[in-house]
């Protein structure tokens, strides 16, 4: 039987290691799951009305590819309201699945082979695996001795070794981290990436995560050359929703708009009703969850530090990002699979972001205030253990 080769950029890309670590350990009974970047909170009622309503009114067919006019419009609206930000909602944005289809959307319209992206480092697993199916090659910046910011002589210095560069690749608030950047940093960035006519991609998913101050968009900056990625997902508990949008220069989101029908057509269209109502009327919902997950990062940090582990101090998001104990003897991975079967804690090891993020392991904190101190004492009776 004659036999086809496959295509060759995925020979050397591997699965998701968040979701495989978190699978290997799904079978520990009892486990308290502290893995996965999904909300805990319901969904606001009035989104769910509003799909319940769309399904009743036959709202069932096709939507325009780009999405509903009033949803767009919604999204316009909703960026000017919360980031002075002023987009076109026929020509400048497009509504998608989530933040991971207008990721690779956005690879798939600016990449050429050979083309590089310069991204901070630890990130998101799966930024260096659609980079690599779109014929790109990622190159992390390990900016774990810089706070986990990236900064301008970093992004200089990198830029000379590596001229092919198109892309920057920015994430804040970040995803393992939670540190995210202030206006001046953002226009430092912005003045190296204007510099060598960079294109920048820019996922701020947990933009209304921010705690303290007010999030700043790079679009802000430098919308000339920015591709600016949000949506609903996280910031009003519709992960499973996959409500988002891609936002940026029309000339660009033109050519962005043919991968985007190549891959998804058009948007789930009782999602689009219902994510209507979340960038008009739920804005409060919104801020609420926030304030919680800022009560239970301060939890964690006054709860972990006492026992000796080195906390990043997330400014937005929910995750820690935890430094492995030097008191442990092995690896990032080795430390998550103790704590999983021995405390039944799940969390996910640090190098599934990176090379940058050995050593550490990554917490999120989108789980109830007596689930979390649940876990701190399980934490803290597995530390008694080994010290």
């Amino acid at each position: 039987m004659e036999t086809y080769e496959l295509n060759r950029n995925l020979s050397h890309i591997v699965a998701s290691p968040i979701r495989a670590f978190n699978d290997q350990i799904s079978h520990i009974e009892g486990l308290i799951r502290l893995t996965i970047g999904e909300p805990d909170f319901p969904t606001p009622e009035k989104i769910k009305v509003a799909a319940i309503d769309a399904i009743q009114h036959k709202n069932n067919g096709y939507t325009h590819s780009r999405g509903l006019i009033e949803l767009r419009q919604a999204v316009a609206n909703y960026l000017e309201r919360h980031y002075q930000l002023s987009y076109d909602p026929e020509k400048e944005i497009i509504i998608t699945h989530g933040a991971t289809q207008p990721l690779f959307a956005a690879f798939m319209t600016l990449l050429n082979p050979g083309d590089k992206v310069i991204t901070p480092s630890p990130s998101y697993v799966i930024y260096a695996t659609q980079i690599a199916l779109a014929n790109g090659e990622l190159v992390a910046v390990d900016v774990s001795e810089d706070n986990f910011k990236l900064t301008p002589e970093r992004l200089e210095a990198t830029l000379s070794e590596h001229p092919e560069t198109k892309v920057l690749l920015l994430n804040f608030p970040t995803n393992p981290t939670g540190v995210t950047y202030n206006r001046s940093e953002l226009e430092a960035l912005a003045d190296v990436a204007r510099a060598h006519q960079l294109y920048v991609v820019s996922d701020e998913i947990y933009s209304e995560l921010t705690y303290e101050g007010q999030h700043v968009s790079m679009a802000n900056i430098y919308p000339e050359r920015t591709l600016l990625i949000n949506g609903l997902v996280k910031s009003h508990a519709m992960t499973g929703w996959r409500s988002g949008f891609i936002a940026g220069p029309a000339g660009i989101m033109n050519d962005l708009f043919k991968v985007h029908q190549a891959t998804i057509n058009t948007p789930n269209t009782q999602m689009q009703y219902a994510s209507i109502v979340g960038y008009n009327d739920c804005d409060d919902d919104s801020r609420q969850m926030r304030d919680e997950y800022f009560a239970r990062r301060n939890y964690l940090i006054n709860a972990l530090e006492p026992l000796g582990f080195e906390v990043s101090k997330p400014e937005g998001a929910f995750y820690l990002f935890v430094k492995v104990p030097d008191w442990f003897d092995g690896s990032d991975v080795d430390f998550s699979l103790a704590l999983a079967e021995e405390a039944k804690v799940g969390v996910i090891p640090g190098s599934g972001f990176g090379d940058a993020g050995k050593g550490y392991f990554r917490l999120s904190y989108a789980a109830k205030m007596d689930t979390l101190e649940e876990a701190v004492r399980r934490i803290t009776v597995f530390i008694n253990k080994y010290q």
